[in-house]
């Protein structure tokens, strides 16, 4: 390892506003489930945002770099990058100041979402651009191996981590057998650019009430309703009223189409996007189970209930995958046999 990284973040992130001539006025920032750390900076006679990353990296080869460049040449609203710098692991970026989707959705909740949608659908244009500058995000995909594993982690981190629990030998093959047949057929819808974290903790309202887009470094090719499903129910304590969401996935429908892209069914839409929920919702159980735990984030603690009833919610809807239907009953105490 570089030896700049024997030193903190914040003593690196100094050396580097030494170096280029600016103010040491520095601002910590919270990250959420990240191992990246973010500071408040002044640059340039404004404010900027300080990205320090925990290794160094190269700048071609590094994802939010690359996926910056992809969506600025596309007119998506993310930072503008400032500078960086290799060695020291830094990225100085636009500063979209500190309101999230997430803290909004009390007033105009309509509006935003759909706003939001729209950019799902403006992020799924830009993937024959995508493939046409071989953008990482191209070379990436939710194939089989990447939803099997993300499944896998669920297993690990919900039940052993967090419950403290070992599935029987039964149980975890039969899990395992199901996840597998659910990974092949999501895998198979793998067409489109996804942003793969999209949801409304990571969408921010500038200072001209205009939505941006942050935390996009791991875009990669997914299927269609892979953003939506992030957006509508990551993070939610209720589960969304059915006819609210279908209203939303027909909005989506129609903004891809006015965009040229490939017209879906709705009905076929929809049984996707049930697929998607219970791999999408399951991945993030796993996620707030090893954070919560091993990273002592219990502020995520709460959503793991609601994302396992909207799991069990999309497995009755699709009348599939019945071991992981008792399993999920079981564990948010609404077993309905006798």
């Amino acid at each position: 390892m570089n030896e700049n990284f024997n030193e903190t973040a914040i003593v690196r992130l100094r050396k580097f506003l030494e170096t280029n001539n600016q103010p040491n006025q520095i601002e910590v920032l919270t990250p959420d489930a990240s191992t990246r750390e973010y500071f408040r900076i002044s640059w340039a006679n404004r404010t900027a945002i300080a990205c320090v990353y925990g290794e160094s990296f190269k700048a071609a080869e590094h994802s939010y770099l690359d996926v910056t460049s992809l969506f600025l040449a596309n007119e998506l609203p993310v930072a503008e990058v400032y500078q960086f710098d290799e060695t020291l692991g830094i990225v100085i970026q636009e500063d979209f100041g500190d309101v999230i989707l997430r803290d909004e959705l009390h007033q105009n909740k309509d509006e935003l979402y759909n706003q939001a949608i729209s950019l799902i659908a403006r992020i799924q244009a830009v993937t024959d651009k995508a493939y046409q500058v071989n953008s990482i995000a191209s070379r990436l995909s939710f194939d089989t191996e990447k939803l099997l594993w993300e499944l896998n982690y669920f297993k690990t981190h919900y039940f052993e981590t967090f419950k403290k629990e070992t599935l029987s030998t039964e149980d975890d093959a039969a899990l395992t057998e199901e996840f597998t047949e659910l990974s092949i057929e999501i895998s198979d819808r793998a067409k489109v650019l996804c942003h793969r974290d999209f949801h409304a903790a990571n969408l921010m309202i500038d200072g001209q009430n205009h939505l941006r887009i942050i935390d996009h470094q791991d875009a990669r090719i997914g299927a269609a309703s892979y953003d939506l499903v992030s957006l509508l129910l990551d993070r939610v304590m209720d589960i969304p009223d059915a006819d609210w969401l279908a209203e939303k996935k027909r909005f989506f429908l129609s903004k891809r189409e006015k965009l040229g892209l490939e017209n879906i069914d709705f009905e076929e839409f929809d049984a996707e996007f049930q697929l998607q929920t219970v791999q999408r919702c399951l991945k993030a159980v796993g996620t707030f189970s090893f954070q919560s735990i091993n990273r002592g984030k219990i502020y995520f603690i709460p959503y793991i209930q609601p994302m396992l009833k909207i799991v069990l919610q999309a497995v009755r809807k699709l009348e599939r995958f019945p071991h992981l239907q008792k399993i999920i009953e079981r564990e948010t105490y609404e077993n309905t046999e006798p």
